[in-house]
C-alpha cells in the first residue's frame, strides 16, 4: 500500500550532502517527493511509496550520510500526493 510521509529532521547537516544522500537512498527505495533545507538548518522530506520503503528511509533518516549528527527526526503521515519522481528543492 502507498504512503505518504512529511519528515522533519533537526541536527547538524552543513556540509554532509544530506539532501543528495537522501535523493540516491529515495531512487534505491523506489520513493517519489522532494528533499529540501530548511532556513533553520534543518532538512524536510516528503517522501511517497510502499510503506516498508517509507519506513527504510524513516530508519536511515536517524543516521544520514558520514558527518551528519541527527539529533530528532518526526515523520507524520500525510494524503498522497502523486509524485512522478524525487528531486532536490531549493
Amino acid at each position: 500500500m502507498l504512503r505518504n510521509y512529511n519528515i522533519t529532521l533537526i541536527g547538524k547537516f552543513q556540509g554532509v550532502s544530506y539532501s543528495f544522500a537522501t535523493l540516491l537512498k529515495s531512487h534505491k527505495l523506489s520513493l517519489t517527493g522532494y528533499v529540501k533545507n530548511l532556513h533553520d538548518g534543518g532538512v524536510f522530506i516528503e517522501a511517497e511509496g510502499k510503506e516498508d520503503n517509507i519506513n527504510k528511509l524513516i530508519e536511515w533518516c536517524y543516521i544520514g550520510p558520514p558527518a551528519a549528527e541527527v539529533s530528532e527526526v518526526h515523520a507524520v503521515e500525510k494524503e498522497l500526493a502523486n509524485f512522478r519522481n524525487f528531486e532536490i528543492k531549493k
